[in-house]
């Protein structure tokens, strides 16, 4: 009777996965953002943050600089701001109050570098593109990568900040761990004297389109506040967390790093839309995927896709609604828009 019971619970399960994935994109979720014209440029973002990230990076892309650079330049804004407790300096600890970064960057040549588990480091982007440009390997954790850090001259910095140090031993009284659907957001906005609400993780994904019709992508974070120590999400992983093809396009990835990882979520984008699928198609796809394998507990958790094609057409697609990105070209360089998403209410 038991295994009988399992079964029709299964079976019932993927009834309403299919059932989920069945479910159109909306049309004015499938235009995204339309294409650019020829020689001109793009920067797009996860979040809110991703507005003051982009002007960084536009500053590089409209005086004919490479996406490469943009996109190094424009995460450091939010790495180097203590009020952002997601990513760089200020982000939260660990569950043993260790700050760890986790980031990787990928040029138009398919290069790549990325840290995991870095400390004391506040532009572990920088250090992801020394990593790619100054040794033979893509990937460095650890006292590894802190270390070579150190070596390539980068400065060693206190990463926990008064606030964010504050925020572990409050929450050191419950130690309750719970991932909070778009946290990012809440947490920024916290911090900025806006409406928002308890903290957890997570990540800034940054791509670029340069005037030469290059691409490149940079993805850093802090990751999950309170994480088991060690712990590393998709950010710093090539094809999860980021991933480039100047082919095709780029896509990038924010939430739960756990299912991103085991769907390969950013090189999935990729693919799609190398197959035909817009940027916001692909991304609803590459969501889907992940709604399929596990219905019950993508109920509770967030994961969202950026993608920007080759020819700049942009798009995003989540589970949860609440995910929004940001948008930076020649005609406006502060837009902010809402994700299309699965659910279209914050669920409980």
């Amino acid at each position: 009777m038991g295994d009988r019971r399992h079964f029709l619970k299964t079976a019932a399960l993927g009834v309403t996965a299919t059932a989920l994935a069945g479910r159109l994109v909306p049309a004015q979720a499938r235009s995204g953002i339309p294409a650019l014209t020829h020689g001109a440029a793009r920067v797009v973002s996860t979040w809110d943050f991703g507005v003051a990230a982009n002007r960084a990076a536009w500053q590089v892309l409209a005086g004919g600089g490479r996406a490469l650079d943009a996109v190094e330049q424009g995460v450091h804004v939010p790495e180097a701001d203590p009020d952002n407790p997601t990513v760089g300096l200020g982000g939260y600890p660990d569950r043993d109050g260790h700050v760890t970064l986790d980031a990787c960057i990928m040029d138009h040549l398919g290069n790549c570098g990325s840290v995991a588990a870095l400390e004391h480091i506040v532009h572990a982007s920088s250090v992801a593109r020394a990593v790619m440009e100054k040794t033979p390997h893509v990937m460095l954790v650890g006292e590894g990568a802190l270390q070579f850090a150190l070596e390539q001259g980068f400065k060693k910095t206190n990463l926990l900040t008064p606030a964010a140090e504050k925020a572990w031993k409050s929450w050191l009284k419950t130690s309750d761990y719970r991932p909070e659907a778009n946290i990012e957001n809440r947490a920024y906005h916290e911090a900025h004297h806006l409406p928002g609400g308890k903290t957890n993780h997570d990540t800034i994904g940054m791509l670029a389109l340069d005037a030469n019709g290059d691409m490149a992508g940079c993805c850093t974070t802090s990751g999950m506040a309170w994480k088991m120590r060690g712990r590393v999400g998709d950010s710093p992983i090539i094809g999860a967390g980021l991933y480039v093809d100047n082919e095709v396009g780029g896509a990038t990835s924010t939430g739960v790093g756990e299912e991103v990882i085991r769907n390969v979520g950013s090189f999935t984008v990729v693919e799609l839309m190398r197959h035909g699928r817009s940027p916001t198609e692909a991304c609803h796809e590459a969501v889907m995927r992940i709604v399929k394998r596990k219905p019950k507990l993508t109920r509770d958790i967030q994961v969202g896709f950026l993608a920007m094609n080759k020819h700049g057409e942009v798009g995003g697609f989540a589970i949860q609604h609440g995910f929004r990105y940001a948008i930076c070209d020649a005609g406006k360089q502060d837009r902010v828009l809402p994700s299309a998403s699965l659910y279209h209410k914050e669920t409980t």
